[in-house]
């Protein structure tokens, strides 16, 4: 008797998700570990949505840190050691007894209308993998929302979507309010000194923190109805030179605002992905030579700001100046320079040897040059800048003048072109 056959089934094609995840998964390399982006990583990655290198390199879960390292440009940027220890511990200090002070905080800086805090609720928010621990978080907000009362959940998990690629984000602490409404709580190492600190520090916590707002915000907008997200958070920090905590109500609207736009603004990974050519990868185990070229095929946008938020902003930084862009000078001389990208492209500009006359920018810089030629009592070799090109005894620019010493131009024809 023949053996019977089973009619062949048919594969079931991927879905659009799993095979951007198997894409990354290839870009990442197949035996690295994905690393998670925190809300750190996404407030810098909003920062500079232009760059499509940190995008990739994020969506992927590739560790910057190691790659820079594979490339020969070691970045110092992080925390060290003694600072993330020291931070555990006032954090620790901050949740003990069931966060008895933190709801303390809460309750005098945000919500003193309120009913005390006499004892609040800590939720278990254990669960298996980081959709299990999310899909948790979600429904220990609504159940307190729903009880009324005091609530604090200890290092929930959000998941909010970047660029077409889910991350999880995992701020210190989040607050129910007796009314329903939601707070973010930041809680920082750094000193608050007389009840201010360091405005830098904070600031950057705010755009961390607003990261954490809009996470929240895709939360809520899931309940029916909708509780409130409060855009006032509370910064919690060391009381001058003790450990004793103290508290701030940080405003982020302005931050949360920009930083929506911004990861509005950001390219989709799998667009960026598309692009990439055949078999690229950025496991850094790769050769030096292969890997350089990876990560050289995703362009990357340079800033000096970087130098502060990214890992690989030396390696950037160092190919930034050896093709001699304009954004080695900070993103505000690059917005007004427009389409001139090069240093050399803008000294070419200024002597008048290329450029539109027409274009505003050219014409700024023209102008520039030849004031400073004849501030300077040299001859000038800009061509097209007009009046201001014009020497001192009204000769056509091109006419080689000698060399006089620099002397005030104040009250002479011919001193400003204005």
């Amino acid at each position: 008797m023949p053996p019977s056959r089973e009619p062949a089934r048919e594969s079931v094609p991927p879905t659009r998700g799993t095979r951007l995840r198997q894409r990354l998964a290839e870009l990442r390399g197949a035996a690295v570990p994905p690393q998670p982006l925190d809300a750190r990583a996404l407030a810098a990655l909003a920062a500079n949505p232009g760059c499509r290198r940190r995008a990739i390199l994020d969506g992927a879960g590739v560790n910057k840190a190691v790659l820079a390292s594979a490339l020969g440009s070691p970045s110092a940027f992080g925390q060290s050691q003694f600072a993330f220890m020291r931070g555990n511990a006032f954090e620790a200090r901050v949740k003990a007894d069931g966060g008895a002070e933190l709801l303390r905080l809460v309750h005098e800086k945000l919500d003193p209308q309120a009913e005390p805090p006499a004892a609040g609720a800590v939720p278990d928010l254990t669960a298996a993998g980081p959709e299990g621990r999310t899909a948790r978080t979600a429904l220990a907000l609504r159940e307190a929302g729903a009880a009324g009362g005091w609530t604090l959940l200890d290092h929930p998990l959000l998941a909010l979507d970047v660029a077409g690629s889910p991350a999880y984000l995992e701020p210190d602490a989040v607050v129910v309010h007796p009314d329903g409404s939601w707070t973010v709580v930041e809680i920082k190492s750094f000193p608050m000194l007389d009840g201010s600190a360091d405005a830098a520090k904070v600031g950057a916590a705010a755009r961390q923190s607003a990261v954490y707002v809009l996470a929240l915000e895709r939360v809520a907008a899931r309940l029916d109805p909708a509780p409130e997200v409060r855009q006032t958070v509370l910064l919690v920090c060391p009381k001058d030179f003790s450990n004793l905590p103290t508290a701030s109500a940080v405003d982020v609207r302005k931050q949360r605002s920009v930083t929506r736009r911004q990861l509005d603004r950001l390219t989709r990974v799998e667009d960026i992905a598309e692009a990439l050519p055949e078999g690229t990868c950025f496991a850094p185990d790769l050769p030096a030579a292969e890997l350089t070229a990876a990560v050289e095929s995703v362009p990357a946008t340079y800033a000096p700001e970087c130098l502060s938020a990214c890992e690989l902003a030396f390696h950037c930084r160092a190919r930034s100046r050896a093709e001699r862009a304009v954004t080695t000078l900070g993103r505000s001389l690059r917005a007004e320079l427009g389409s001139l990208a090069t240093v050399d492209d803008v000294l070419s500009a200024a002597r008048g040897t290329s450029g539109d006359p027409a274009d505003p920018t050219v014409a700024a810089l023209r102008r520039a040059a030849a004031l400073r030629a004849e501030a300077l009592g040299t001859p000038s070799t800009v061509r097209g800048a007009g009046n201001c090109a014009t020497s001192h005894d009204g000769a056509a620019p091109d006419t080689p003048q000698p060399a006089q010493p620099a002397q005030r131009t104040v009250g002479r024809p011919g001193a400003a072109c204005l």
